[in-house]
């Protein structure tokens, strides 16, 4: 079965959305940052709450949710559970509002309680495995689930996504590849972009894809290298497993 689950962290303006961008189409955004709007793909706004997802009539590639309630993200996967639906793909963006928006939820504007800390935990938890599950969905398993993240430095000045709580422990371990986007321009002022994918002391990074996508994947704006790319080079265009990447040292990057 053709799915991955990916879980990417950067900067800000690194290019995280654009890299939803590229998932299979038609897609959809769960957009609680508005940055989604600005990426090149034909939109087309759906309310989960109440309406039902668009048709796929070939006027837009990505239908975007824009999140203000953390019961708008449950009742997206309702729908997507339902298999009642035309999406290829999903992109959370970002989990760092997300999951702000569940500690609206469960504490309004009061300060988080001890025991809040555990409903958070299990609520958000239960939301990320649940719609990773969808790859595996019965009758409309989902070809890629991409979770954008923002980044935070912890001790020592390692870059790792941003999120609040034990979920920080937990989430790298439900997600197939974690990437982290790293950009260095090049002697003629082009921004090359990197989605860095193995173990690095710098970032959080790593995959459990036998090595299928190297050391990182160079990505470009004019959609040269894609998500849709990344599961060829896992699962083979047709089907078939690929073989790991040829061994080759990752590009040397300014630590951001």
């Amino acid at each position: 079965m053709r799915g991955l689950s990916v879980l990417v962290h950067g900067g800000p303006k690194a290019g995280k959305s654009w890299f939803g961008d590229t998932t299979p189409a038609p897609r959809l955004v769960l957009d609680a940052e508005g940055g989604s709007w600005f990426t090149t793909s034909r939109k087309v706004p759906w309310d989960p709450t109440s309406q039902q997802p668009p048709v796929a009539d070939g006027t837009w590639d990505t239908a975007i949710v824009d999140v203000r309630e953390y019961d708008t993200v449950k009742r997206a996967y309702e729908w997507l559970n339902s298999g009642q639906h035309p999406f290829r793909s999903v992109v959370m963006d970002s989990i760092s509002e997300i999951q702000q928006r569940c500690i609206d939820n469960i504490a309004g504007v009061d300060p988080m309680q001890t025991q809040n800390w555990g409903t958070l935990l299990r609520e958000m938890s239960k939301l990320v495995r649940n719609y990773r599950d969808l790859l595996r969905h019965p009758t409309k398993p989902l070809e890629a689930m991409v979770i954008i993240a923002m980044t935070r430095v912890v001790d020592g000045g390692r870059q790792v996504p941003y999120v609040q709580g034990q979920l920080a422990t937990t989430l790298p371990y439900y997600i197939d590849v974690i990437g982290f986007i790293a950009n260095q321009a090049d002697e003629q002022g082009h921004t090359h972009r990197y989605l860095m994918v193995q173990p690095d002391p710098r970032w959080l990074t790593g995959e459990r894809v036998g090595g299928r996508l190297g050391t990182h994947v160079e990505l470009f704006d004019n959609y040269g290298t894609t998500m849709s790319d990344m599961l060829d080079s896992v699962f083979g265009a047709d089907g078939e497993a690929a073989p790991a990447a040829p061994a080759e040292p990752p590009p040397t990057v300014q630590h951001q």
